[in-house]
Order: C-alpha cells, then sequence, then structure tokens
C-alpha cells in the first residue's frame, strides 16, 4: 500500500501546457483528508473527459489526480462517522478540481465526502450512478420541491441517452411520471423504453423564431442546454419549471423574458459539486430507495472498462459513442 497508481494530470512539455499520464505515487502524497479508500471503481463523466482528452482544463493545480467519481472500501480513518470497512462513494466536490481525485487505486478526502453505499447497491453500481445519478436525483429534488407531482403531464427529458439523461427517464418513470425522451441516437428508443419512457423523440425542431410556443411540458430536465433548453423554455406549461445542468448543445441561451413573466416558468440550475450535506446523504439514500434502478436497468446502462483503457474510453465519451455510462474498473 505504500505506493497508488493514478492517472494524473501534470505540466506539459510547452509553456501553460497539461499532459496526462499514469504514475505510481506515494499513498501519503494523495491529497488531504481523513479518510484513506482503496478504490474499486470510479466513472467517466464528460468532465472527466474533457480533462483526460485536454479538450478542458479542470485541473487548477499541477500536478492532480483526474476523476470526479470515487468508490471503495475505507481502509484508514480519523473519524467516528467513517469507519474501516466502510463501503463509501465520492462523488464531486472538489475531485479533480483542487483535490486528488478518483482514477487512482486509492483516494484520500475528507470524511463529509464519503458518503455510505447505499444498502442493496454493489459497488460497481454506485460508481455507475455517481455524479451523473446523483446530478439526476439532484434535479428531480428541486423539480418536486418547485410543484412538480406525477400526474400533471408529461416530463421532458433531453439528451436522454446519456448518462445523466438516462438516470433522469428511469427515476422519472420510477416515480410515476409520463417521460418524453429526446436523443438523437434513433438506435437507443427500445433503450430508453425499457428505462420507463412513455415515447422517444428525435432531437426537438429549435428553428422557430417565437418567444413562446404551445405549452406541453409539466416539468423538464435538460441535459444539453443551448437551443433545446431555449426551446424548452418556450414550451413548458404555466408554472413549470425546467432543471438545467448541461452544455453538450452549447452553453450560450438564446430567449425572451416572456416566458418567466407570462407563464411564471422556472429555470433552476442544477450543480452537484457542493451543495448541503444532509441533502446529499438524503439523495444517495433515495438512490438506493424509492430512485432505485432495477438490475437490469443498471446493466442496461452500464459498460466496464479498465483503468488502463481510460484514456481511449474517454474519447469516446466527447465524440458521442457511448450510450449510458463507462465504469472504470480499477483494478484492470
Amino acid at each position: 500500500m505504500s505506493t497508488a497508481r493514478v492517472l494524473r494530470a501534470v505540466p506539459g512539455a510547452e509553456p501553460k501546457t497539461v499532459a496526462v499520464e499514469f504514475a505510481d505515487v506515494p499513498v501519503a502524497d494523495l491529497g488531504s483528508g481523513e479518510v484513506l479508500l482503496r478504490t474499486t471503481y470510479s466513472s467517466l463523466n464528460y468532465k472527466d473527459a474533457l480533462a483526460i482528452t485536454g479538450a478542458g482544463r479542470i485541473a487548477r493545480r499541477l500536478p492532480l489526480v483526474l476523476g470526479v467519481d470515487a468508490v471503495g472500501e475505507v481502509i484508514e480513518s480519523r473519524s467516528a462517522r467513517v469507519p474501516v470497512g466502510s463501503r463509501v462513494v465520492v462523488a464531486c466536490f472538489g475531485m479533480s478540481e483542487d483535490h486528488d481525485g478518483g482514477l487512482a487505486t486509492h483516494a484520500r478526502v475528507p470524511a463529509d465526502w464519503a458518503i455510505p453505499v447505499p444498502a442493496g447497491l454493489s459497488d460497481e453500481q454506485a460508481a455507475l450512478l455517481g455524479t451523473a445519478g446523483l446530478t439526476s436525483a439532484l434535479a428531480i429534488h428541486r423539480l418536486e420541491h418547485n410543484g412538480l407531482v406525477p400526474g400533471a403531464g408529461p416530463v421532458a427529458v433531453t439528451g436522454a441517452s446519456g448518462g445523466a439523461g438516462s438516470f433522469a427517464v428511469a427515476m422519472l418513470a420510477r416515480l410515476g411520471y409520463e417521460v418524453v425522451a429526446f436523443s438523437g441516437k434513433p438506435e437507443a428508443a427500445d433503450y430508453l423504453r425499457a428505462l420507463g419512457a412513455s415515447e422517444v423523440r428525435p432531437r426537438p425542431d429549435t428553428s422557430s423564431t417565437k418567444p413562446l410556443e404551445s405549452q406541453m411540458w409539466a416539468g423538464a430536465v435538460d441535459c444539453v442546454g443551448g437551443e433545446p433548453l431555449a426551446w424548452l423554455i418556450r414550451t413548458m406549461k404555466y408554472g413549470a419549471s425546467v432543471a438545467a445542468f448541461g452544455n453538450a448543445a452549447g452553453h450560450e441561451l438564446d430567449t425572451t423574458v416572456f416566458p418567466f413573466i407570462l407563464r411564471g416558468v422556472n429555470l433552476l440550475g442544477v450543480n452537484a459539486g457542493w451543495f448541503d450535506l444532509d441533502l446529499r446523504r438524503d439523495l444517495w439514500r433515495r438512490l438506493g430507495d424509492d430512485l432505485r434502478l432495477t438490475d437490469e436497468q443498471f446493466a442496461s446502462m452500464c459498460e466496464v472498462v479498465p483503468f488502463r483503457d481510460v484514456e481511449a474510453a474517454a474519447r469516446r465519451v466527447l465524440d458521442g459513442s457511448v450510450r449510458g455510462r463507462l465504469v472504470v474498473d480499477l483494478s484492470g
């Protein structure tokens, strides 16, 4: 246990550039915190793919171990709340930004970041959920607390065949909502119906320049941003809410004030990086309870890749060829 195998960002050969490398580093040099994990799984989020491929600058200091998520067994602890031998999941916080992340055989984290893996979930399933599952759960929580209830009408999910979108479809369906899934992948239709979508549609027609269109959605989870988000805003029912957390379709938002001042539409930003710890623990509890996917749904969403192949896998995340989620087996 004296060393850990890690994937880390390091200074590049040219000034102001970043490179990525596998390295063996002393466990004593890993981050700070009261808890040391022997990690079993991580996952590949869009943010991870940006960092690994160099398409985006995520690490705020160098060198830094990458990986937003980590799941594993506690092997050292200075916290009574997180005993040695417990299985925990760490998602978001400052992982891979300013704190060593989870793409490593070991990870050291503050005790508050280590959440017990919900009973009935395997380490692989907890990693599959990770940041994407937690973000989708937070989006649903925000919609619920802004008045969304089953029976109010259809709920739209954009980017539905991606990781977070897939979770949103399955969780909303589990709660009894009528889910309309939007995806640019026609081949994903059967997959999305198996997750619980009542209807699967291609990407929406966003060409209209009208500030308001027909009211269609009692709620929406937007995973892509850009024009699809603007379209959702102008097609929401009176008083309805959109929970938004993606930017794969663009970071600009072309809208008007009319959906907000004439229909009372709510645009709810969702960021799972830092939010209330009690709510975080409760959402992880729900991910093992009323928001839990079936084992068959977990399996349909999951592709496990060995640690050594993570760089090639990250390129697949960016080119859009991944359906569901990639889980990284840190033993391989």
